[in-house]
C-alpha cells in the first residue's frame, strides 16, 4: 500500500478531504473508463484491451494504493449501477429494429437458446463437481453466463455463494469477449446476427457491450440472447443444477 504521507502533507490532506466526498467513486469510475477506453482505440480495438477489464484493473490499483475501502467507493459509484437498469431497458430500441429478422430467425433463435443456456449451466456444474468442488461451490458456477441480478438471486435459491457468482459472471463476460472473435474465425463464423446472439448468451452484459462495438445488428441480437438466457437460466437452473449434483456424485 502506498505511503501517501510520503507524497506531502498538502496532498495527503488533500486526499482525506476527497476521499470522504462520494463524488470520488464516480469520478474514479469515469476517469478509468476513459483512459480504458483510449488504450482499447490505440490498440486498434483489439478485444485483448478490453476496457472493462483494464478499468477494473485500474480502480483496483487505485483502491489498494489509497487504502480506500471497496464500500466508501461503491458510495459514489452506485449511482453508474443504479444505470446499469435503464441501459438494460434501452437494448430494446435495437431489438426493435430487427423485429422483422427476428419474427424470421425465431426457430433457429430458440433452439440456439435451448442449447446455449442448458449447456453453460450443466458443463460449469458438472466439471466443477469433477473436480472435487463441493455442491455450495458447484451452485455457485451454474448461473455463471446469466446477467448479474438474475445469477446473484438463482445461486442464493442454490444455496451458493452470490458474491462469487458476481465475481464469475464478470470474469465470464471479460473472457467471452475476449476470445469470442478468435473463436468465430476459427469457426468460421461471419454472420452477424449469429455472432451477436452466441456473444449476450455467453458473455451477457460485457459480450453486449463488445458486439454493440462491432455493429448495430451484432448487439440488437446480443442483448435479445442476453436477456432471454436471463430467464431461461432463473427457470432452468433450480431444477437442473441438483440434477447434475446427483448425477455426478
Amino acid at each position: 500500500m502506498l505511503d501517501l504521507s510520503k507524497l506531502g502533507p498538502d496532498f495527503s490532506h488533500f486526499w482525506v478531504y476527497l476521499s470522504a466526498s462520494p463524488l470520488l467513486g464516480l469520478t474514479m469510475t469515469l476517469c478509468a473508463y476513459l483512459a480504458a477506453q483510449w488504450i482499447f482505440v490505440r490498440c486498434k480495438g483489439s478485444p485483448l484491451a478490453n476496457p472493462v477489464a483494464i478499468s477494473i484493473v485500474l480502480i483496483g490499483a487505485v483502491l489498494w494504493l489509497s487504502g480506500m475501502s471497496y464500500q466508501r467507493y461503491f458510495a459514489g459509484a452506485q449511482f453508474v449501477h443504479f444505470l446499469l437498469g435503464p441501459a438494460t431497458v434501452a437494448l430494446a430500441v435495437p431489438l426493435v429494429r430487427q423485429l422483422p429478422r427476428l419474427r424470421r430467425s425465431w426457430l433457429p433463435l430458440t433452439l440456439a437458446l435451448l442449447a446455449g443456456c442448458v449447456t453453460a449451466i450443466v458443463s460449469a456444474v458438472a466439471l466443477a463437481a469433477w473436480l472435487g468442488a463441493t455442491p455450495q461451490l458447484a451452485a455457485t458456477l451454474g448461473p455463471k453466463s446469466a446477467t448479474s441480478p438474475i445469477a446473484m438471486a438463482v445461486s442464493e435459491r442454490l444455496g451458493g455463494i452470490p458474491a462469487l457468482t458476481a465475481a464469475l459472471v464478470i470474469g465470464t463476460g471479460i473472457f467471452g469477449a475476449i476470445v469470442s472473435r478468435y473463436v468465430f474465425e476459427l469457426l468460421r463464423i461471419r454472420h452477424d446476427a449469429a455472432r451477436g446472439f452466441a456473444l449476450g448468451l455467453a458473455a451477457h452484459g460485457v459480450g453486449t457491450a463488445r458486439a454493440f462495438q462491432l455493429s448495430p445488428e451484432m448487439g440488437a441480437f446480443a442483448g435479445l440472447a442476453m436477456g432471454l438466457n436471463g430467464a431461461l437460466t432463473a427457470l432452468f437452473a433450480p431444477w437442473l443444477v441438483p440434477l447434475v449434483l446427483a448425477w455426478t456424485a
